[in-house]
C-alpha cells in the first residue's frame, strides 16, 4: 500500500532562504545548478552538540551552506521502504529541526509499488529533492533524474561523503546514457568502516523455520540440511498443532509478490551451492548463464508441488501481497519460507514486540546431493541504491550539506544509538551499553515510531561496522549489548544449538569474487537485456504457480510448456549483457 505521509511543516519561508524544492523547478531536461557548474566550498558536518547560539547567520562562501535553524529549510523525499514515516511528536524530527534547521517531508512507497510510481515520476520530470532509489535498473538515473554528485565528492566539501565512496569510485560510477561515468547515488548499506561486527546477517538467505518447530522437535541436528529434513519438520509439527492461536497452521509461505519475485526464483541456486547472483549462475570462469529451466529449478519446483499436494503450502501464497505476506508471518502461524533476513524485518519484530519469540525464525541451510551450502556471502555494498539528489532540487548544495552531516559519526550515532543518557549510556571504558528499560524501549515498535527514523536511516548512507572511539555501530551490532538484548527465550535456544549469534546458523561465507553480485549489474532501461529479464520473471509469475498447484500429476505437462516459452525468450542478450558486465568489473574492480 502506498504510503505517503508529510512530517511537521517548517514556518512559511522567506523567499532569500527558499528550500531545496520551492520556486521554480526545472524538469529532468533542463541544465540544474549543480555541482557540474559550482566550485562548492567544503562542507561543515554540524554536530549536535549545545543549544545554536540564536545571533549571527551561517557563513557561506559560494558552496555548501552550514545548516542551521537560522536558516530552516524543508527537504521533500521520496524513500522506497517497508518502513513508515516517523509520528509527528518524533524527537530526532524536532532534533533535526532545532539542531540544523531542516525539516523532512516523507513520501515513503512499499516496495511492491515502487516500480508504477517510478515509470508515473520519469513521465511526468517532476521529483521531490532526494529521491532514495532501490531498483535494480537505475531507471532514476537513466532517465535524467537525479544530477552526479561528483564535484561535491570531494575531500575539502563534502568531506565525510568524500570518504565514504572514494575506495570505490569506480564501482559506484554509473554511465548514464551519454558515456561519461559519475556517481549518482549515495550506497545505503554495506559500506562497511573498522570491524565487522553483530548478531545478525541481515543480507543472508535461507530456508527459515520457526524456533518452536526446533525446540518440539528436541533441537535436532540441523547440520547437512536437505529439503526432506527441512519439510518433514514442518509436517510433523503441522501434524501436532493444527491451529496455532486459533487460525489454521501454514506450513509454507512462497514469497512472490511484485518486486520480490526472487522469493520465488531464486531458491534453486541455494540448492545448487551457489551464492546469489540473482537470475544466473556463474561457473568457474566467471561466465552466466540462466538456471530457471535448468534440472536443479525442475527438481525444487516439483518438490514444491508434492508438499502442496500434501497440504504444506498455503493455497493463497500466490496471490497476496507483499503485506498479506508480512501479516501472515506477524501472525505467528506460518511455520517457514524462504526469505531474506531484511526483508520481514517488520513481522520478526512484530513477533519479538507481542512477546512471541517462540515464533521468530531461524535460518536454514538445505542443498542437494553433493553441495555445500552458500546462503550467505560477505554482506555487499549495494551499487545505485540509496539517496540521489534530484534535477528537480533548486538548492542541491543544501542536500548534499545535510546528507554530508548526517553521516557524520555524531549524527550517525544518533540515528542508530538515540540520545546519549536516554537511550543508552556510556562507560568508564567508552562503550555504549543500555539498561534492560532502554532495550525494552528498542523492542517497541510505537516507541520506535517516536525516537527513530527508521525510513529516513533505510536509505541514508550509513557508518557501518565500527566508531573511531571503538563501538559498534548500531546496538544490535555491539556484540556485548547484543546477547544482553536476548529475551531469556533467545538465550536459551542459542545455548541449545551452542551458539552465540543468529549469523552462527549460517554458512561462513568465503571471500566474494571480484565481479559479484551478478545481480545488481544494471540492464539499459529498454534493452534487449532488460527485456529478456522482464520476459523471464513474467513467465516464471505465469507457469510457476500453476505448476507448484497442479495436481502432481499434471506437473510434467506444465514444465514443459514453461521451458518451452523460456526457449522463445532472447536468454542470450540477457546472458550477453550480464557477461559482459562481470568483464567489465573485474577489470575495474580487481
Amino acid at each position: 500500500m502506498k504510503r505517503i505521509i508529510s512530517a511537521l511543516l517548517a514556518a512559511v519561508l522567506a523567499f532569500s532562504l527558499a528550500a531545496c524544492g520551492s520556486g521554480s523547478q526545472p524538469t529532468a531536461n533542463q541544465e540544474p545548478a549543480t555541482a557540474a557548474s559550482q566550485a562548492p566550498a567544503a562542507a561543515k558536518t554540524a554536530a549536535p552538540a549545545a543549544d545554536p547560539a540564536p545571533a549571527a547567520e551561517p557563513a557561506q562562501t559560494g558552496g555548501l551552506p552550514v545548516l542551521s535553524p537560522s536558516n530552516p529549510v524543508t527537504l521533500t523525499t521520496w524513500i522506497t521502504s517497508n518502513y513508515a514515516a516517523p509520528s509527528n511528536d518524533n524527537k530526532l524530527t524536532k532534533l533535526l529541526k532545532d539542531k540544523l534547521g531542516v525539516t523532512i517531508s516523507y513520501e515513503i512507497i512499499t516496495p511492491d509499488n515502487a516500480d508504477q510510481k517510478i515509470g508515473v515520476m520519469l513521465a511526468g520530470g517532476d521529483y521531490p529533492d532526494l529521491v532514495g532509489a532501490v531498483e535494480l535498473n537505475a531507471r532514476f538515473i537513466t532517465g535524467g533524474a537525479l544530477i552526479p554528485l561528483d564535484d561535491y565528492l570531494k575531500p575539502d566539501v563534502a568531506d565525510v561523503l568524500y570518504t565514504h565512496v572514494e575506495p570505490y569510485w569506480n564501482r559506484l560510477s554509473f554511465d548514464a546514457g551519454d558515456g561519461a561515468k559519475h556517481i549518482y547515488v549515495l550506497p545505503n548499506y554495506n559500506r562497511y568502516y573498522g570491524e565487522i561486527t553483530g548478531g545478525t546477517n541481515y543480507s543472508a538467505s535461507g530456508f527459515w523455520i520457526q524456533k518452536d518447530v526446533l525446540a518440539d522437535a528436541g533441537y535436532p541436528d540441523i547440520e547437512n540440511m536437505t529439503l526432506d529434513k527441512y519439510f518433514k519438520l514442518i509436517k510433523d509439527y503441522m501434524a501436532k498443532y493444527p491451529t496455532i492461536e486459533g487460525q489454521p497452521t501454514i506450513g509454507f509461505e512462497i514469497l512472490a509478490a511484485n518486486g520480490r519475485e526472487w522469493g520465488l526464483t531464486n531458491p534453486p541456486e541455494y540448492l545448487a551451492g551457489a551464492p546469489n547472483n540473482g537470475g544466473v549462475i556463474v561457473d568457474s570462469n566467471n561466465v552466466a548463464a540462466i538456471f530457471a529451466d535448468k534440472e536443479i529449478s525442475k527438481t525444487y519446483y516439483q518438490y514444491l508441488n508434492q508438499m502442496n499436494a500434501e497440504g504444506v503450502v498455503d493455497q493463497e501464497t500466490f496471490t497476496q501481497t507483499l503485506d498479506q505476506y508480512l501479516a501472515k508471518l506477524a501472525s505467528g502461524r506460518v511455520l517457514g519460507m524462504y526469505d531474506q533476513r531484511w526483508n520481514f524485518g517488520n513481522a520478526y519484530d512484530s513477533l519479538h514486540s507481542a512477546g512471541k519469540d517462540e515464533r521468530t525464525y531461524v535460518s536454514l541451510l538445505p542443498v542437494y546431493d553433493g553441495y555445500k551450502p552458500y546462503y550467505a556471502d560477505r554482506e555487499v555494498m549495494n551499487i545505485n541504491q540509496g539517496f540521489g539528489v534530484s534535477v528537480s532540487c533548486q538548492q542541491p548544495d543544501v542536500a548534499v550539506a545535510f546528507l554530508n552531516t548526517l553521516l557524520s559519526e555524531e549524527w550517525q550515532k544518533l540515528l542508530s544509538w538515540g540520545i546519549e543518557g536516554e537511550d543508552y549510556s556510556v562507560g568508564a571504558d567508552g562503550l555504549f551499553t543500555r539498561s534492560e528499560a532502554q532495550r525494552n524501549n528498542a523492542k517497541d515498535l510505537v516507541w520506535r515510531a517516536s525516537n527513530r527514523l527508521e525510513a529516513l536511516l533505510d536509505i541514508l548512507p550509513k557508518h557501518q561496522g565500527t566508531y573511531s572511539d571503538g563501538n559498534a555501530y548500531s546496538a544490535d551490532d555491539q556484540p556485548t549489548e547484543f546477547f544482553a538484548t536476548l529475551v531469556d527465550y533467545d538465550k536459551d535456544f542459542l545455548t541449545k544449538y551452542n551458539k552465540k549469534t543468529w549469523r552462527d546458523f549460517l554458512n561462513q561465507p568465503p571471500d566474494n569474487p571480484v565481479y559479484y553480485p551478478a545481480w545488481n549489474i544494471a540492464l539499459p532501461d529498454g534493452s534487449e537485456a532488460q527485456m529478456a529479464n522482464t520476459q523471464l520473471t513474467d513467465t516464471s509469475l505465469q507457469f510457476l504457480p500453476k505448476a507448484i498447484l497442479a495436481a502432481p500429476s499434471e506437473f510434467e505437462s506444465i514444465w514443459s510448456d514453461y521451458v518451452a516459452q523460456i526457449g522463445k525468450i532472447n536468454i542470450k542478450a540477457y546472458e550477453d549483457a550480464v557477461n559482459a558486465g562481470i568483464q567489465e568489473r573485474i577489470a575495474n574492480w580487481g
